[in-house]
């Protein structure tokens, strides 16, 4: 399906040096941005405390979130977990040392106290502590919040303690999701086209990856595992649209033999153009949604994916083209057919003289 077709070949090849030099600048830029600022993990990462508290009417996750903001313990996640009645808030670990399990799971549980007195208060009510007895027989004590009327508008069901030990094994893992990500995508091109494109492809979606995580080090925005999750989503969507481009370019050497490579490349990204515009306005629009509706949760998930579509399509179109006809990729790379062959299923192959 297309929405339009471009009778005319746009010469993208033609700025392809100046752009490349602009992706190397923004390239260079993402890296100091990354080795002088770093990324603002979450306590994913860095370790925190998880609390899980279940209100008896619909949560005000807005309300919530203030409540919690005016303590100013940092970045703190609060957000839905399971129905509209429970909230998942996540606390980081500030002013104790880490490596000290001890101390940081008690200053954990103190500042989960000072978070469930600010909702408590919030909704009017008054923190008070009850003793109670399990099946088991063990005396459990717990924080609850009351009001005159004796009702509980909210409850505290869990808190949890995220140490750094195994923050660390989630970014170990996410490393190598990426790496194996980045090994799968190199196979898969140099199996399907040539190793010119493997590199070109790989390069592009490189680009794509480190400059996402530049702008998250630049602004400091909280680098969590549903932004992981948005990068690696990156790299396969970003790839597909060089493989479109790929297959275009093998296309069009078969098709029209007397084309250069410049020119068939041009020919190619002009002809995908409309899937491009269909495909990516498609995505960037459920994107934007949840950029825009999708509250706190959703909001850096969102920007990864936003900031991967647009550098997706420049990257594919300007990067891995780019590199496809410096590395002199030719008719001959792709098409390895006999003399018959040739004359048999090419319409552009005419009498050899």
């Amino acid at each position: 399906m297309e929405f339009f077709r471009i009778q005319r070949d746009i010469p993208f090849m033609r700025y392809t040096l100046w752009l490349n030099g602009a992706s190397f600048v923004m390239f260079l830029l993402a890296v100091f941005f990354l080795f002088t600022r770093g990324l603002h993990l979450s306590i994913e990462f860095t370790g925190g405390t998880l609390m899980e508290v279940s209100y008896v009417q619909p949560a005000d996750i807005v309300k919530a979130r203030e409540a919690i903001d005016r303590l100013g313990l940092g970045e703190v996640q609060v957000q839905n977990f399971g129905t509209s009645h429970d909230v998942l808030i996540r606390l980081p670990l500030r002013d104790v040392d880490s490596a000290d399990a001890a101390a940081a799971t008690l200053k954990g549980d103190l500042l989960a106290a000072q978070a469930f007195g600010a909702l408590c208060t919030a909704e009017q009510g008054t923190v008070d502590r009850k003793q109670y007895t399990t099946p088991q027989g063990e005396q459990v004590s717990r924080a609850s919040c009351g009001k005159a009327d004796g009702s509980e508008p909210v409850a505290l069901k869990r808190t949890e303690f995220v140490g750094p030990s195994v923050g660390a094994e989630l970014a170990r893992d996410g490393a190598y999701a990426l790496l194996a990500t980045i090994a799968g995508i190199m196979l898969y091109l140099s199996l399907r086209f040539e190793w010119k494109f493997a590199l070109a492809g790989i390069v592009a979606n490189l680009h794509d990856v480190v400059i996402i995580l530049g702008f998250f080090a630049f602004f400091q925005w909280e680098f969590s595992l549903a932004v992981l999750a948005a990068v690696l989503a990156v790299l396969g969507y970003s790839v597909n649209e060089s493989v479109i481009i790929f297959d275009r370019v093998r296309e069009t050497f078969r098709r029209m033999r007397k084309m250069n490579t410049h020119d068939v490349i041009d020919h190619a990204i002009t002809s995908t153009i409309s899937r491009t515009v269909i495909t990516h306005g498609s995505t960037q629009m459920m994107v934007l949604s949840m950029l825009l509706f999708g509250g706190a949760t959703l909001h850096y998930f969102a920007v990864a994916l936003t900031i991967g579509i647009l550098f997706g399509i420049y990257s594919s179109i300007f990067v891995a083209a780019g590199i496809v006809m410096w590395l002199g990729v030719k008719r001959e790379d792709l098409v390895k057919l006999g003399a018959k062959e040739i004359d048999r299923n090419d319409p552009n192959a005419g009498a050899v003289v």
